[in-house]
């Protein structure tokens, strides 16, 4: 209960903006773009990771949103460091600084949600398949 003494109601997911609903990733940012598809392919491997989308908790979520932003930008930094080696350069040090920082801060959010792949229960309902059950 509030302090007002009132509980308060869940919101439709329509009236939820649409990134908290799941229905946009990103705010005024194509989605199309090679960076948003790899955060989003990156964050749907992660929801699976722990368990899938009905069983990860709101902190999860927004963790494996952190690792997959953190996973477009490390993949970006990468493909650059192969262009520069690629022209006969050397990444700069600024760079190659900030790919550290990155990939040490994936790792922190990595370690929270667990390395060990949450198993989904995959059991079938044998209420389904009796005679006059719900699909018989």
């Amino acid at each position: 209960m509030s302090e007002t003494g009132k509980t308060k109601a869940a919101r439709k997911p329509t009236a939820r903006a649409r990134i908290t609903n799941g229905s946009t990733l990103l705010p005024d940012v194509d989605g199309r773009s090679v960076w948003a598809r790899i955060m989003r392919d990156s964050f749907d491997a992660m929801v699976g990771h722990c368990g899938g989308d009905g069983y990860v908790t709101e902190p999860q979520r927004k963790a494996c949103r952190r690792v997959a932003a953190l996973e477009a930008e490390l993949v970006h930094l990468e493909a650059r460091f192969a262009r520069v080696r690629a022209e006969g350069g050397e990444p700069s040090a600024a760079d190659l600084d900030l790919y550290g920082r990155l990939a040490n801060g994936q790792r922190r959010h990595l370690e929270a949600l667990g390395y060990q792949r949450v198993p989904r229960d995959v059991t079938p309902d044998p209420l389904n398949y009796r005679p006059g059950g719900p699909n018989g």
